[in-house]
């Protein structure tokens, strides 16, 4: 036997939104995008990444964008800028649904 008694199947919303999650990790740079915002005390501009990730302006918005829609980050206008930062509450999410993904059930806080 391999499944856990208390574990529950995931219904197909819960899949796609999991899918989404695990496809936005799927990439070396905006793992990279990621850990910097994780580490980051205040939000971050698009050229502030681009300066500690190495990569270009327009790679950093293609992968920002891609984090924002899987709402690991978030997206905040100041002034003429936009500031990036990480979304606490979405990347806390993320351990209980590999969790639930690999049938184990999930952890009560």
């Amino acid at each position: 036997m391999t499944g856990t008694m208390n574990a529950q199947p995931i219904d197909r919303p819960t899949a796609e939104s999991y899918a989404t999650w695990f496809k936005a990790l799927s990439d070396r740079t905006r793992i990279q995008i990621l850990n910097l915002l994780a580490l980051a005390i205040e939000p971050m501009s698009v050229g502030e990444i681009v300066n500690r990730v190495g990569v270009g302006q327009s790679t950093v918005s293609h992968h920002l964008k891609l984090l924002a829609d899987a709402r690991f980050v978030l997206r905040e206008r100041r002034g003429t800028s936009m500031l990036y930062s990480i979304n606490v509450a979405c990347v806390a999410c993320f351990p209980s649904a590999a969790d639930a993904v690999m049938g184990r059930p999930a952890v009560s806080t």
